[in-house]
């Protein structure tokens, strides 16, 4: 299908964007990679006035260093993520997860902070930005906010942002001891079920984790009784193995669709979570 007509503006700051937005009345929309946000305008499931380019907009895109964290601009493109060399030194995790996404179309031209924003159920860095505790960095008219990746994914397609406000980065501590796994949908690569682990290890023993689920549900969660039974495990293949196991069984909200029923994707949650704590032990330095 076609889209309706609209008008096509171009950002040159964050500033203006924001201006341009609220010149329309509520009735623009953003576009950086406009993966998400293309395929609803043809269906004309989304009728945007104007849409605004935000992915030229000097300093929003790159990944930097920035008081002992790491800082991706929310312009930043899959690719970009993928092959950072301080993504993959510091926290690679992240940079792994990156180079899952799609195919070389999407991830040349598709935005973190489209992905983060459009909060699609099976997509790949919800998990990952809860795994690392990330911070998302939102403005708007009232200024800027941070709210954390646990606050952030709220529900299908919701997040914690504003239809005025605009994702201008995500922050986070790296850590090495982190790994992504995911059950592959064969035609998009979007996820069946994905789990993202970061543990937090001394001496041995894993004093914290955080372990996030994307694809099975309306939106990403933490697996908290994963988490806790973590807690005070030898760093081995073997400990965390053992935690992995009825993983997501309390879970309430599990999606049964074309892709994988509901029972397929519980009884591949463990697995997955399996998979991802090995993964990061595998990180731990020797």
């Amino acid at each position: 299908m076609i889209p309706s007509a609209f008008e096509y503006e171009r950002a040159s700051s964050v500033d203006d964007a924001l201006a341009k937005l609220a010149a329309t009345g509520g009735t623009g929309k953003f576009i950086a990679g406009g993966h998400s946000l293309v395929p609803l305008m043809k269906f004309r499931l989304n009728e945007p006035s104007t849409l605004i380019d935000i992915a030229r907009i000097p300093g929003l895109a790159g990944v930097r260093e920035k008081d002992r964290a790491l800082e991706i601009g929310a312009a930043t493109v899959h690719h970009d993520v993928a092959t950072s060399a301080v993504l993959q030194a510091q926290c690679p995790v992240v940079s792994d997860t990156a180079a899952t996404i799609g195919d070389p179309q999407v991830r040349n031209r598709g935005t973190l902070g489209g992905s983060l924003a459009h909060a699609d159920p099976a997509a790949d860095y919800p998990a990952v930005m809860l795994a690392v505790d990330a911070e998302i960095v939102i403005q708007g008219p009232d200024g800027e906010r941070i709210v954390s990746a646990a606050d952030f994914f709220q529900g299908l397609f919701t997040v914690a942002l504003s239809a005025d406000e605009i994702i201008t980065a995500v922050r986070f501590t790296p850590t090495r001891t982190a790994s992504y796994a995911k059950l592959y949908q064969r035609a998009s690569r979007f996820a069946i079920v994905g789990v993202a682990a970061a543990l937090d290890v001394a001496d041995g023993t894993v004093r914290s984790a955080r372990v996030g689920l994307t694809g099975a549900g309306s939106h990403a969660v933490r697996l908290t009784a994963v988490e806790e039974a973590l807690v005070g495990r030898a760093a081995t293949p073997e400990a965390v193995a053992e935690t992995a196991e009825g993983a997501g069984a309390g879970l309430e909200d599990v999606n049964d669709d074309i892709h994988a029923s509901e029972a397929y994707r519980r009884a591949m949650i463990p697995v997955f979570t399996k998979r991802a704590l090995v993964g990061a032990v595998a990180r731990v330095p020797a």
